[in-house]
């Protein structure tokens, strides 16, 4: 698994739409709020042509792609986090992702209902945000009081961890995100079991019709309200792209050539999240299957064989690394080991991204 993705924001900005895009699936978009109430989820393959590469020059009978889930949550209103709407059932549901795509409307439609008679996207991201933020608020208010019980009888990881938790607490009262403050790995790992919203990676994205693919002013008012965010922002045109999504490879390209685009929405959305996740992707491949795997960049080579089987992390030897340039360059595992472009490593081996590795491992 690359990473799970949830899609959020206000109801009717096309959650559901660009969903179906993203994932090739056709679960129900509707002009009314709430059309939406369990969340729904996509698995979708990563495309990478290096897998493929790598699958010709080792002749692997199958490739296994490494793959990204989407899960399309009900649309936020103001006050959802106090249950307004269909509130904390939803919030609850984004605890569950890796990072949160925010969809925001930046197209007019009178057909489809909208929360306010004007368009404003920034007011409509702020919506939002200040309820995930008010939402992390309630949830360390509680973790304050359970701490402060333990403070009374001298305990000194309760007390680093109380002064924590007013920090955090502090900053949110500011309308400050967790992901904007700068938290080391203790003090993460302090305050992971909470389960924070605003601690995940965030990115938007500008929903625009085929109308306004060029120079959207609400696009661009969203995206200056993203940087400010210290995020991303993406322009997609859900619409478009959800039709585009039935069609085959080759007809995609040529849709995607009369639209002006360069690439699918897809294949933007990946990026966007491997890079605020800090994620790469590796390989292993031999007769039977080539294989893309995701790990967190700076990973070791033995904590990246348990992505692949736990026997392959506890019983680890060594790893046979060959560079993907150097595999492409030779066409040929074998030419590439001859010119000493295969190197063996030892545990400690931090896995670049493109890295083809043979493990070799103790079995049970």
């Amino acid at each position: 698994m690359g990473f799970k993705c949830g899609i959020i924001g206000l109801p009717n900005v096309g959650k559901s739409t660009i969903f179906n895009a993203l994932t090739c699936m056709q679960v129900e978009a509707s002009a009314y709020p709430f059309c939406t109430i369990n969340p729904n989820t996509g698995i979708v393959p990563v495309q990478d042509e290096r897998l493929e590469n790598i699958q010709k020059i080792m002749g692997s009978k199958k490739m296994t792609p490494t793959t990204l889930e989407f899960v399309d949550i009900a649309g936020l209103v103001k006050n959802a986090s106090k249950g307004e709407g269909l509130g904390n059932q939803f919030l609850s549901h984004i605890q569950g992702v890796d990072a949160i795509a925010h969809i925001v409307r930046c197209f007019v439609d009178e057909n489809i209902s909208h929360i306010a008679p004007s368009l404003d996207p920034v007011r409509d991201a702020e919506i939002v945000n200040i309820e995930l933020i008010l939402k992390d608020m309630e949830i360390v208010d509680r973790a304050l009081e359970r701490v402060a019980k333990t403070l009374r009888v001298g305990d000194n990881k309760s007390k680093e961890e109380y002064e924590l938790l007013k920090w955090i607490q502090g900053n949110l009262a500011q309308e400050i995100p967790i992901r904007d403050i700068d938290l080391d790995k203790i003090q993460r790992q302090l305050i992971r079991s909470l389960n924070l919203l605003t601690i995940k990676p965030m990115f938007y994205i500008a929903n625009v019709d085929e109308e306004h693919l060029i120079n959207n002013p609400w696009h661009q008012k969203l995206e200056s309200y993203a940087k400010e965010q210290h995020s991303e922002c993406l322009q997609f045109c859900g619409k478009a792209q959800a039709e585009i999504a039935q069609l085959d490879p080759e007809s995609q390209n040529e849709f995607l050539q009369e639209m002006g685009l360069d690439e699918s929405g897809l294949k933007k959305v990946i990026r966007t999240g491997y890079n605020i996740l800090n994620l790469i992707t590796f390989f292993t491949a031999n007769e039977n299957e080539a294989h893309a795997w995701t790990v967190e960049s700076g990973t070791n080579v033995q904590k990246a064989a348990g992505k692949i089987h736990s026997d392959f992390e506890t019983g680890f030897i060594k790893a046979e690394v060959i560079k993907y340039k150097d595999l492409i360059e030779f066409s040929s595992e074998t030419k590439a080991r001859e010119h000493g472009l295969a190197a063996i490593h030892g545990k400690e081996y931090i896995v670049e991204d493109g890295d083809v590795i043979l493990y070799k491992f103790r079995s049970k």
